[in-house]
C-alpha cells in the first residue's frame, strides 16, 4: 500500500495594492528629488559666490587718478571700490541674507526673494556701469580727501587722467550673474524641493477618546453575573 502525500498548498498570492508605489516609481521619485536638490543647490551656491566676490571686489583698487598741477596736489591716487561704489557692501550683504532665507522659503516666498535677488543684481550692475562711464566722478571723494577741494566740477578739473583696473568690469559681470540667478529662481521655484521638516509647521490632531460606558448596559451585565469592569 502506497501512502499518498498531499502536495503543499500555497496560499493565495496577494496582488500588490494600487496605493503602494512600485520599485520603478520609487526610483523615479528619488531621481526627481535628486534633480530638484541639484537645481536648488546650484542656484544658491551661484548666488553666494557672486555676493562673496562682490564683497571682495568692494575692497580692491578700482581706478587710479592722476592729478594736474605741481606741489602737494600732484601725483596719482588709488581709489578702492568702497569709495568708487560704496553701496556694493550693503548690496552684497543683503544678497547673502537673501540666500539664507531662500534656503528655507516656500514656493510663494521664493518668487518674492528671487525678484529681490534680481533687483540686487541690477543695482550692482548700475554701480559698476557708473564707475566705467565716469571714473573721474567716481573718484571725486578720493580727490576731495587728498586735496581738500570740494565740488563735482572742481574735483574733475583736478583730474589729468584716470586708469581703470579690471574690478569694475568683473563686478559688472558678477551683477549680471546675480540677476540671472534671481530670475532663474523665479522661473524654477516650483521645481525646488520643499522645505525641511525642521521648518514645517506643527499640526495638532485631536485624539479620539473611547466612548463612555453605558450605565444601563453595565447594570444588565451585572444582573447576568458578568463583571462589566473586565
Amino acid at each position: 500500500m502506497t501512502e499518498s502525500t498531499a502536495a503543499p498548498q500555497s496560499g493565495p498570492v496577494e496582488p500588490p495594492r494600487p496605493d503602494e508605489p512600485s520599485e520603478a516609481d520609487e526610483l523615479e521619485s528619488r531621481a526627481l528629488r535628486s534633480r530638484q536638490r541639484r537645481l536648488k543647490t546650484l542656484l544658491l551656491v551661484t548666488a553666494v559666490l557672486a555676493d562673496a566676490l562682490i564683497l571682495a571686489a568692494w575692497t580692491q583698487t578700482w581706478l587710479s587718478i592722476s592729478l594736474v598741477g605741481v606741489g602737494p596736489h600732484s601725483g596719482a591716487l588709488d581709489v578702492v571700490g568702497s569709495v568708487a561704489a560704496p553701496a556694493l557692501s550693503a548690496l552684497a550683504l543683503a544678497g547673502l541674507a537673501l540666500v539664507a532665507a531662500l534656503a528655507i522659503a516656500g514656493p510663494v516666498f521664493r518668487i518674492i526673494l528671487g525678484l529681490l535677488e534680481a533687483v540686487i543684481g541690477a543695482c550692482v550692475m548700475i554701480s559698476s556701469i557708473a564707475v566705467l562711464a565716469s571714473p573721474a566722478t567716481a573718484g571725486a571723494a578720493a580727490v576731495t580727501e587728498a586735496t581738500g577741494v570740494a565740488g563735482s566740477q572742481s574735483t574733475i578739473d583736478l583730474v589729468a587722467a584716470t586708469t581703470l583696473t579690471a574690478w569694475p568690469a568683473i563686478t559688472l559681470v558678477l551683477g549680471v550673474v546675480l540677476g540671472l540667478a534671481g530670475l532663474a529662481t523665479v522661473l524654477t521655484h516650483r521645481r525646488w524641493p520643499g522645505p525641511s521638516k525642521k521648518y514645517q509647521a506643527v499640526r495638532f490632531t485631536q485624539v479620539e477618546t473611547a466612548p463612555s460606558a453605558d450605565p444601563v448596559g453595565a447594570w444588565d451585565d451585572l444582573s447576568r453575573g458578568d463583571d462589566p469592569t473586565r
